[in-house]
């Protein structure tokens, strides 16, 4: 119910009414404007966000294994996966999920590895070269995903949070080999920059439009933004890392393991 606080005005007089009116005023839209934190189901520990799996992985793991992608019909292009660092060397990975170093704290790949179709892996060298006109490379974090990582994704994740992950039932871009994570690191230092959220972070700090931060990041963010958009990617609209390619639809949802395709492919 509304809280009502009754305020002397006689005492004050119509400039301190004036005053305590404007400064109530900005604590109402700080409080409004203030962006979510992580709740009790997650947490930042290490510069990595986590988050408390509705069920072990180990258990969602051979579920997901021995499920069946979405039977899709019509005409789709043949799938042309190419490893990203085999057409430009200077992208760097940083595949969080063949590592710990992610939102479920467990490695999901076998191999740190990157793969896209290609015509959007060519879109993506394009990229890298426009960026490093301006001193900037690219760090991708996760690109082609096979479908049963998506369906241990949403498995796992709390429902009130599945926003931030692809339901197995229509699969994800990432899939098709069309979508993928990644930020930015300067060329000359070789550092990751800094952007408004961690990434896989599910807060509204992660919105691309997101307003918060400090003017340097969503620097940053905007201008990986306009590069990718440049080359036919679209970002997501709650994750500022995540693009899809324009041709997504074109492509079926795969399930290839990162062990059955190809080492390099050019």
């Amino acid at each position: 119910m509304p809280i009502l606080i009754k305020v002397p005005t006689r005492a004050l007089g119509m400039p301190g009414c004036r005053r305590l009116v404007a400064l109530l005023g900005a604590l109402l839209l700080a409080a409004c404007a203030a962006p979510a934190t992580p709740t009790d189901q997650t947490n930042i520990t290490g510069g990595v966000f986590h988050v408390t799996p509705v069920r072990p992985v180990a258990e969602l793991l051979p579920i997901a294994l021995a499920a069946t992608p979405p039977a899709e019909s019509g005409e789709f292009r043949p799938a042309d996966l190419v490893e990203l660092t085999s057409l430009d060397p200077t992208i760097r990975l940083d595949i969080r999920y063949a590592s710990r170093r992610n939102f479920l704290g467990t490695p999901l790949y076998s191999q740190a590895r990157a793969f896209m179709q290609r015509p959007a892996a060519e879109a993506l060298v394009r990229v890298q070269r426009s960026l490093a006109a301006e001193g900037y490379g690219l760090l991708v974090h996760d690109a082609y995903r096979p479908w049963y990582v998506t369906k241990i994704f949403w498995d796992a994740m709390p429902p009130d949070l599945h926003k931030y992950v692809a339901d197995p039932a229509q699969g994800s871009r990432h899939n098709r080999g069309c979508a993928v994570d990644l930020t930015l690191y300067e060329l000359k230092s070789g550092r990751e920059v800094g952007m408004p959220s961690l990434y896989d972070e599910a807060t509204e700090r992660a919105y691309p439009t997101y307003s918060g931060g400090t003017a340097e990041q969503r620097r940053m963010r905007d201008l990986l933004r306009r590069h990718m958009e440049a080359e036919g990617f679209e970002v997501y609209e709650f994750e500022w890392w995540h693009f899809d390619y324009r041709d997504w639809k074109t492509y079926r949802i795969g399930n290839v393991r990162f062990e059955n395709l190809g080492r390099q492919s050019n």
